[in-house]
């Protein structure tokens, strides 16, 4: 191989590994969809515990009752988690611009 065929693969990888930004209106979408969520079962763990009554307190024992609220944390917890994951990918990406091009580089 020449080195011109070397330089044109090389660039055919850079090409092909560049990596995609999604639209920025996908990534706002997707923050304000896991933040209702999130607020939504705060809400509903909220509302079922004003909701419960003495005896219902004591039905807890059951775990056959643990379903709304064991579904309302899990389904809170994984947006939560999820909102700060994509929290840690910007900061991430902002931090490391050209991470390609500066492997690149020092592959050269």
């Amino acid at each position: 191989m020449t080195s011109s065929d070397i330089n044109k693969v090389e660039q055919l990888l850079a090409d092909a590994l560049r990596p995609i930004e999604p639209p920025q209106r996908l990534s706002g979408r997707v923050e304000d969809t896991l933040s209702a969520v999130t607020q939504a079962a705060a809400e509903e763990l909220s509302d079922w515990a004003e909701e419960l009554s003495e005896s219902e307190l004591r039905a807890l024992r059951d775990p056959r009752n643990w379903v709304r609220p064991v579904v309302a944390v899990s389904a809170g917890g994984l947006a939560t988690g999820a909102l700060v994951l994509l929290e840690i990918r910007r900061r991430g990406r902002q931090q490391t611009r050209g991470g390609l091009g500066a492997l690149t580089s020092r592959l050269k």
